[in-house]
C-alpha cells in the first residue's frame, strides 16, 4: 500500500501518472501535496482497488527476480549422474562469466537460461545444492543492492534538477493568464517624508494619516525629483512585491500639478517675498447671502489675508465660515479649498463635508493631541508646496484655539508655563502655522481665515488670544448679544475691520464705507447691526447698497 514517505519521494510526473490510472481528479494548478493527499484519501476509500494498483506496479520488478530464483533452484537440485572433472570445468565457466559480465547484462541472460538446451540444464544440475544457493543470494543481494541506489539517485536527480519539473507542469497543467497592471493605475496623494529618508503617499479619504492606500516613495526618488514634505504627487504605481506590504511608486507625472523640470528649479516657501493682499475674494456673486455681503463691505478677503473671526460660543461662526467657502468656491474655482476642522464634533464634520465643495481635513475631538498636530502640519506643507508652484491656496480653519491647545499638550514642558498653564514654546508652532498665510510676489497667495474663541470661561482660551492678537490682517468679531436678538450674522461692525482695505475696495466704494462707518459709530453693535441687516435686505447686492445710501 502507498504511504506518505513513498509518495513524496516520487516526481510530480509519476505523482499525476497515478492519479490518472487511479481516476482520480485533480486540480492542474495543484502542488505535489494536493496530489499526495488525494491518493492516500482514495487508497483509504478504496482500499482493494489501490492494493491491486500497488502490487501490479510497485512490486513488478520484486517480484520477477523471485519468481526466478525458485526456478533456478528446481532445475539445479534435479541430479544427473556424470563424472566429476565436467562438473569442476563447468564450475569455472559460470564464475568467469559472472565476474566478467555486469549485473545488467546478468538480467538479460537470465529470461535466456529458460530456453537453454537440456544438456546445459542438466550439466548445471550437477553443481552441488549448497553451491547454487550461495551463488542465488549472492546475486538476490546484488539485485537488491541496486534497487535502492536507483531510488537514490532519482531522488537526488529530482531536488537537484527542480528546472525539469517546470516544463513537464507546463505541458500537463498550463498556467493561468494574469494580468499586467503596470503603466495602468495613477494614484495621487500628499507625500510624507519619514526621518529615514524615504516617504509615503497619504490618501485624503484617511485624512493624511497612515493607511493601506499609501504609497510608498524611495529616498532616490525623493533625491531625483526634488520632493519635499506635502508635495501633491501624481504617479504611475506598480503592485506590490513578495514581502512587500504597500504598493511602490513607479513613475512621477507631475507634482503639485506642474512638471517635473519646474520642481527642482522652485524657490523654498521662506523665501519667497510676501506682500499686502491686492485681488479681492468676490464674496457676493454666486451663492452670496446676508453674511457674505456684509464681509465683503466691512472686512473684504484678498488673495493671501491672514483673517481671524473672533468669536463667542453660540455666535454662528460655523454657518459663517460654511458661507463664506461656498461664496469662494463658487466665484472663483482657480483657488484650492481645503477646510480644516480640529478637535470639532463628528456630526459637524460630516455636514461640512456634504455642503462645502471644498477639500474637508478633521480631526475630532476623540481623537488625539499628536494626530490633530500631524494633520495640521501635512496641511500647512501641502499648502505651502502649492503656493511654491503659483497657486491659490485658501485654508479655512476651525479652530486655532483647539491648534494651539494640542501643541501644547505634545510640545516637551520646557520649564517656562504661561497663566493658564499654557507652555511659553507651545505657542510657536500655531504662531508658524497662522503666519503663513502672505501674497507672494510673482504669483501664488496662501489665505488663512481662522476662528478663535474667547469667554469660554477657560484662562488657557484668553492666554492664546492675547498672543494672536494683532497678528491678523482682518479681524472680523462676532457678538454674543447681537446671536441672541436672533440676528444673524452676530457681527460686531464697528469693530470689525481689514488692514489696507484700500488696496481692495475702488474709490467710490471707500468714500461710501467711510461715511457709512460714520454714521454706525455713534450706535451700539446690536442696532448697528439691524440697520445694516434692514437696509441690505431690501437691496440686492451691495452696489445697489451703497446707491441707496444717497437717498
Amino acid at each position: 500500500m502507498f504511504n506518505i514517505e513513498s509518495l513524496q519521494s516520487k516526481s510530480t510526473t509519476e505523482l499525476t501518472k497515478i492519479c490518472k490510472d487511479l481516476g482520480i481528479k485533480v486540480a492542474r494548478n495543484s502542488t505535489e501535496n494536493d496530489k499526495v493527499f488525494a491518493i492516500l484519501d482514495f487508497q483509504a476509500a478504496n482500499p482493494k482497488v489501490a492494493k491491486e494498483y500497488y502490487n501490479a506496479t510497485e512490486e513488478k520488478p520484486e517480484n520477477t527476480t523471485e519468481n526466478q530464483t525458485p526456478e533456478k533452484k528446481t532445475t539445479k537440485r534435479k541430479r544427473v549422474e556424470k563424472p566429476a572433472e565436467e562438473n569442476i570445468s563447468d564450475k569455472k565457466e559460470e564464475t568467469e562469466s559472472k565476474t566478467e559480465k555486469p549485473a545488467k547484462e546478468e538480467k538479460k541472460t537470465t529470461p535466456k537460461a529458460k530456453k537453454s538446451p537440456k544438456n546445459t540444464k542438466e550439466k548445471e544440475a550437477n553443481i552441488p545444492a549448497s553451491a547454487a544457493v550461495e551463488e542465488n543470494i549472492s546475486e538476490e543481494k546484488t539485485n537488491e543492492g541496486e534497487k535502492p541506489l536507483k531510488k537514490k539517485t532519482k531522488q537526488k536527480e529530482n531536488t537537484k534538477k527542480p528546472e525539469n519539473k517546470e516544463p513537464e507542469n507546463e505541458e500537463q497543467n498550463p498556467p493561468k493568464k494574469e494580468f499586467n497592471f503596470d503603466n495602468i493605475v495613477i494614484v495621487e496623494g500628499v507625500l510624507e517624508i519619514l526621518p529615514d529618508n524615504y516617504g509615503f503617499l497619504r490618501s485624503s479619504d484617511f485624512n493624511y494619516i497612515s493607511s493601506p492606500d499609501d504609497v510608498f516613495v524611495s529616498t532616490n526618488q525623493i533625491r531625483n525629483y526634488g520632493l519635499k514634505t506635502g508635495d501633491t504627487v501624481k504617479g504611475i504605481v506598480r503592485l506590490p512585491k513578495e514581502g512587500e506590504k504597500y504598493f511602490s511608486l513607479q513613475k512621477a507625472l507631475e507634482v503639485n500639478g506642474r512638471d517635473l523640470h519646474f520642481i527642482k528649479d522652485r524657490v523654498a516657501f521662506e523665501y519667497l517675498t510676501p506682500l499686502f493682499p491686492q485681488e479681492k475674494f468676490n464674496l457676493t456673486g454666486k451663492n452670496s447671502t446676508l453674511s457674505t455681503r456684509i464681509v465683503d463691505l466691512f472686512a473684504p478677503i484678498g488673495k493671501g489675508q491672514r483673517a481671524m473671526i473672533v468669536a463667542q460660543p453660540k455666535t454662528g461662526k460655523t454657518m459663517l465660515l460654511k458661507d463664506i467657502a461656498n461664496s469662494i468656491s463658487a466665484n472663483h474655482p482657480e483657488a484650492y479649498m481645503m477646510i480644516l476642522l480640529i478637535d470639532e464634533r463628528p456630526e459637524e464634520v460630516t455636514d461640512m463635508q456634504r455642503s462645502v465643495n471644498a477639500e474637508v481635513i478633521a480631526s475630532t475631538f476623540d481623537e488625539a493631541a499628536e494626530k490633530h498636530v500631524k494633520v495640521a502640519n501635512l496641511v500647512l506643507s501641502k499648502a505651502q508646496r502649492m503656493v511654491e508652484c503659483g497657486h491659490d491656496v485658501v485654508i479655512l480653519l476651525d479652530s486655532i484655539t483647539r491648534l494651539a491647545r494640542a501643541y501644547n499638550t505634545v510640545t516637551p514642558a520646557s520649564g517656562k508655563i504661561l497663566s493658564g498653564g499654557v507652555d511659553a514654546n507651545a505657542l510657536h508652532k500655531p504662531k508658524r502655522f497662522f503666519g503663513a498665510a502672505r501674497k507672494i510676489e510673482g504669483g501664488g497667495s496662501l489665505t488663512i481665515i481662522a476662528t478663535a474663541l474667547i469667554d469660554t470661561g477657560s484662562k488657557m482660551d484668553e492666554v492664546i488670544f492675547e498672543e494672536f492678537k494683532g497678528t491678523g490682517n482682518m479681524e472680523l468679531l462676532l457678538d454674543r448679544k447681537i446671536a441672541n436678538k436672533r440676528v444673524f450674522p452676530a457681527v460686531d461692525l464697528v469693530a470689525s475691520s481689514t488692514r489696507r482695505d484700500d488696496l481692495l475696495h475702488d474709490e467710490t466704494t471707500q468714500q461710501r464705507m467711510w461715511i457709512l462707518r460714520k454714521y454706525l459709530s455713534d450706535m451700539n453693535p446690536v442696532e448697528a447691526m439691524e440697520f445694516v441687516e434692514k437696509q441690505m435686505k431690501a437691496t440686492l447686492n451691495n452696489e445697489e447698497f451703497l446707491m441707496s445710501m444717497n437717498k
